[in-house]
């Protein structure tokens, strides 16, 4: 919509309030509610003032001061608000200079596309995430300097195959057997369904919903690739949706990479592609059907895969699932079909259109904007630099014998193994500007701040039974 067509929508619709969102620097949405006789068309050029220093990884308080600029073109219903709602997705201006926020994750994102299209290489980054997720019935989790703990509990759950449920009607996904089962082994075939009514009530396109393969409740729904930043701005509103629409359900929902143990964790296999005048440039003669460009750019994420963990792997919790012989795809090289390398190349059709590679060493911890931003530029470093990916590992990474893997790169085992790596490989993400030094700076701080340290200081159960006879 344009600004003049949201006005008339609100007054067609009747419209009671304006809900403005914005994403804080790790990827959380914010937001603030304003009646509709705040929003005229110059709310859209002027925008509306807030505190930047209460937003996580932003402003200091002496210059606290920004503007939220609402974007007409995401102008959608909430339907989680009670009085009608219209939704505005915002960017974020510096009311001094007048210049767009670099910390804001969607500016970022933009800038990101502004710089592919300035290489002339392409014109559109298609991005397809695969952000899994589980649905729990409660969580209980707290942590004091002398007691600390977590109780995670699902309807689901195996663990509960011999609980007293008067009745207990058994059909419980064992461990590792939840992908595809029918009902009454998957009772969330209706949650999902409702989920997927929400998000397409908002304009994103679904593919499929389905139980995965965790016991518990872990599902996945599948968006339709988008351009990069209307991908970040669909991620949003999957991650709410999915959160809400389980609450009304008198459940919960998580994005948590790792929160069971002995069963898979969640991961966000990224798909990906870059065209040019409405023409697929992924789609060649090479390897798996790939042509000469779509390798470079294999090249270009496998050279910066450990740098990159430190956004699409962006959580402590990340690395629990990031282990090296278990279901995750650590090693960072590519392959056609293979589920076990960290680039695949799926094949299940022979159209150029569908031609794209797969990263799948993320998780849904990550901020999309950010995250999506930093493939791309490392992708475009490979083209640039005609960076060659090496041959493709067509064997099954989880029956090698440790002298074959010797030679292969792994993933970080942890996040501050990952950030160290980002602190030392980042000039690519400087090309056009789309990252800047101190948006890095602050990323890195924050994250060794906040995550690291604190989680390496404190103790966690498990430790008490390794160690405290010792």
């Amino acid at each position: 919509m344009t600004e003049k067509e949201v006005l008339q929508f609100i007054k067609e619709n009747g419209v009671q309030m304006v809900d403005v969102k914005f994403c804080d620097l790790l990827g959380t949405w914010q937001h603030f509610t304003v009646p509709v006789s705040e929003l005229d068309e110059g709310v859209f050029k002027e925008g509306f003032g807030f505190d930047g220093s209460s937003i996580r990884g932003w402003q200091s308080i002496e210059s606290s001061d920004m503007l939220i600029i609402p974007d007409p073109k995401t102008a959608v219903i909430d339907n989680f608000i009670e009085a009608k709602t219209i939704s505005l997705i915002c960017n974020i201006k510096d009311p001094i200079t007048g210049n767009f926020y670099d910390r804001d994750p969607r500016y970022i994102a933009h800038k990101a596309e502004k710089y592919l299209q300035s290489t002339g290489i392409a014109d559109t980054a298609y991005f397809g995430p695969e952000a899994e997720f589980f649905i729990f019935d409660d969580i209980r989790y707290d942590q004091t300097s002398n007691t600390g703990y977590y109780y995670i509990d699902s309807e689901e759950g195996i663990w509960n195959s011999g609980r007293d449920e008067m009745p207990n009607l058994g059909h419980k996904p064992r461990y590792k057997e939840g992908y595809f089962p029918v009902s009454p082994v998957d009772t969330q075939t209706d949650i999902r369904n409702e989920m997927v009514a929400e998000m397409q009530a908002v304009g994103i396109r679904i593919e499929a919903a389905h139980h995965e393969v965790a016991t518990g409740g872990q599902a996945e729904i599948d968006m339709r690739f988008n351009p990069l930043t209307q991908m970040g701005d669909n991620l949003m509103w999957y991650k709410y949706i999915i959160k809400n629409v389980a609450r009304r359900y008198e459940k919960t929902a998580t994005f948590m990479p790792k929160p069971l143990f002995g069963d898979n964790g969640s991961g966000m296999h990224v798909h990906q592609s870059l065209w040019k005048s409405g023409q697929p440039l992924f789609a060649g003669k090479e390897y798996a059907g790939l042509s000469e460009i779509a390798l470079y750019y294999i090249g270009g994420i496998l050279k910066h895969a450990k740098a990159l963990c430190a956004f699409t792997n962006s959580t402590t919790n990340s690395y629990k699932r990031l282990v090296p012989g278990f279901e995750a795809p650590v090693n960072f090289v590519y392959s056609s079909r293979n589920r076990s390398a960290a680039v695949r190349i799926p094949m299940y059709s022979n159209n150029p259109k569908a031609k794209r590679i797969e990263y799948r060493t993320p998780d849904p911890t990550s901020n999309g904007y950010i995250a999506f931003s930093a493939m791309l530029l490392a992708g475009l470093d490979g083209i640039i630099n005609k960076i060659n990916p090496g041959k493709p590992t067509d064997k099954d990474l989880f029956t090698l014998t440790r002298k074959e893997l010797k030679n292969i790169p792994v993933a970080p085992g942890s996040l501050e193994e990952a950030l160290k790596e980002l602190e030392k490989d980042h000039k690519f993400l400087l090309q056009g500007g789309v990252f800047t030094e101190e948006v890095i700076e602050t990323w890195i701080d924050r994250k060794m701040e906040n995550d690291v340290n604190p989680v390496r200081m404190r103790p966690v159960p498990y430790e008490f039974m390794l160690y405290y006879d010792i």
